[in-house]
């Protein structure tokens, strides 16, 4: 009787077994490896980044404000005779920056072109009226030699990351910031009388400063970007 019972257990136990491994073939299993997986890196760090022009009001405008750099550095050559009309077109070319970004966000058109061509274009307002302004006579030698140095730094660096790792940084709110405050310092040389030297140096100090704190980020940024695509990409391996 006792092996009659212990084969009926015996086959009830097996029944249950064969009912229940059909279900658990199609239910997640823990698989020890998955904790000490690398995270997926960003499909625009590990992938290639289209970046094209798209027709729309954002792109356009980042477009004319670059042209717009042109007309700018001859009304400064000819400081101060051209001084309103100067700080007029100054103000307007910076205003767009606010008005196509607001476009680009509220309305949906943001695109990968937008996102890296805008802070392109504002390295190239600001290296051009900084070097306008000292052949001007306006501003000492170290102001130019500084963002000229920096925006060179940080396109090389760009150009290689992009081309090589596919790797885009984009502008972030220090470097907005930044070109607040240099609009800002660029706004007291034109409107306020800067017969005293060290006016010259004083204004440019802050602006110069948050510069280098966005560098620091930026550079920051690039390596952890960096260091997320080589980890996938050896992943994958």
């Amino acid at each position: 009787m006792i092996t009659s019972n212990e084969s009926k257990i015996d086959q009830l136990n097996k029944s249950d077994a064969d009912t229940i491994s059909p279900s658990s073939k199609n239910l997640p299993h823990e698989n020890k490896d998955s904790d000490t997986s690398p995270p997926q890196a960003p499909q625009s760090m590990s992938e290639p980044v289209s970046v094209r022009f798209v027709v729309n009001i954002p792109n356009i405008l980042t477009v004319i404000r670059l042209l717009a750099v042109i007309p700018l550095a001859i009304l400064i050559s000819y400081w101060p005779e051209k001084r309103m009309v100067t700080v007029i077109l100054f103000a307007s070319i910076w205003m767009t920056d606010f008005l196509d970004g607001f476009i680009a966000r509220h309305f949906q058109m943001i695109t990968e072109f937008g996102k890296l061509f805008d802070p392109f274009v504002d390295k190239v307002f600001q290296v051009v009226t900084i070097v306008m302004l000292f052949s001007a006579g306006i501003i000492p030698l170290w102001v130019p030699l500084f963002y000229v140095l920096r925006e060179s730094v940080m396109l090389f660096a760009s150009t290689l990351l992009l081309a090589k790792h596919h790797v885009v940084v984009y502008s972030d709110h220090f470097g907005k910031i930044s070109t607040f405050l240099f609009v800002l310092a660029v706004g007291v040389l034109y409107l306020v009388p800067t017969d005293k030297e060290w006016v010259r140096n004083v204004v440019f100090i802050l602006p110069i400063l948050m510069s280098t704190a966005a560098t620091i980020h930026y550079a920051f940024t690039q390596v952890q970007a960096m260091r997320v695509t080589n980890g996938h990409a050896q992943h994958k391996e």
